[in-house]
């Protein structure tokens, strides 16, 4: 069988031949998916842009107008498609990005909203406690002070303010549960 020119495959494809477009699609299938591969890197994206382009060609009868070098109205229609689908793909990845960006900052702001809120009740439950206890607290966890220093500024033991330090974070975890829907 004698293979037949563009030109004679396209007369083909205007009468709506369909075995004239099998032979132009497999003439040109593989060389054009090389040519897109080259832009994409993505074998299955170079196929998807040659195929689709083929069937647009055949569904909207895209041939009945082309006058020209039918090889190169097909490697610039692919060339185009490829340079669309990067734009589109890189589009996609800043809104992605932009998205996830929005989200976290979101989550910051709703962590930070949520701290805020629990430090206040935090504060207020602290008052609610014998003076002893909230100066131990206070002066341990808040104004981070040692043991042994808060201990001799308190004028008791050691076992002692590890006791009110027991008891008055037991009480303030009991408030906090209670007051707290997080």
């Amino acid at each position: 069988m004698e293979a037949k020119s563009d030109m004679q495959l396209l007369v083909g494809i205007r009468n709506r031949n369909s075995t004239a477009f099998d032979e132009l699609f497999h003439k040109y299938y593989k060389l054009l998916c090389g040519y897109a591969y080259l832009y994409l890197k993505e074998e299955e994206e170079s196929k998807d842009i040659v195929q689709n382009l083929f069937i647009e060609l055949w569904e909207k009868k895209r041939f009945d107008k082309l006058n020209g070098d039918v090889k190169s109205y097909l490697y610039r229609a692919v060339h185009n498609r490829c340079l669309n689908y990067l734009r589109n793909t890189e589009t996609r990845a800043r809104k992605q990005s932009d998205y996830e960006k929005l989200s976290e900052d979101n989550y910051q702001m709703q962590d930070k909203e949520m701290f805020e809120q629990i430090y206040k009740k935090l504060e207020a439950n602290l008052n609610d406690l014998p003076r002893q206890r909230k100066e131990a607290i206070s002066l341990v966890y808040l104004h981070d002070k040692k043991y042994q220093d808060v201990a001799e500024t308190m004028g008791i033991s050691i076992n002692s303010l590890k006791t009110h330090l027991k008891i008055g974070l037991k009480n303030l975890r009991e408030k906090l549960k209670k007051t707290t829907k997080y």
